[in-house]
C-alpha cells in the first residue's frame, strides 16, 4: 500500500518526534525538516500530500516558508497546516491570507488532533 506522504517542518525536535510517531502509527509516511529551507528542498524533491508547518523556524520563518511554497507551481496546491505556539488572531489571519488549509495551536492541539486535521485536508 502506498502511504500518504506528510512533510513536517518543525524546529522543536521533541515535538517533531511526537507528531511523526503519531502520524506514522496512523499510516502516514512522514518526512521531517528542521527549517523552512530544508522543508522546501524536501517538498520540491517529492511533493507531499500535506505539509505541517511551524511558524517559529530558524532562518526563514513559517510565513516566509509558506509564501515560498505557495509561489512554487509544483507545490501551490499542496495543503499546508500551521502548527504553532502563536495563537493571536493576527497570526491566524496572516496565515489564512497566505492560503493555509488549517491552523492548530500547539498548546491546544494533541497529536491526534494533528492527525485528524491532516486527514480532513487531504480528503477535501
Amino acid at each position: 500500500m502506498n502511504q500518504t506522504q506528510v512533510l513536517l517542518i518543525e524546529e522543536d525536535d521533541f515535538l517533531a518526534r511526537i507528531y511523526a510517531q503519531k502520524l506514522e502509527s496512523e499510516g502516514f509516511d512522514v518526512t521531517a525538516a528542521m527549517s523552512g529551507e530544508e522543508g522546501i528542498r524536501l517538498a520540491l524533491r517529492q511533493p507531499p500530500a500535506c505539509i505541517l508547518l511551524s511558524i517559529m523556524l530558524p532562518g526563514m520563518d513559517g510565513y516566509e516558508t509558506l509564501e515560498t511554497i505557495k509561489a512554487e507551481p509544483t507545490l501551490a496546491q499542496v495543503p499546508v497546516i500551521i502548527v504553532s505556539q502563536l495563537g493571536q488572531r493576527e497570526d491566524i489571519e496572516k496565515a489564512k491570507s497566505l492560503g493555509v488549509a488549517g491552523y492548530l495551536i500547539k498548546a491546544h492541539a494533541s497529536p491526534m488532533d494533528v492527525v485528524k486535521k491532516v486527514r480532513e485536508v487531504i480528503n477535501n
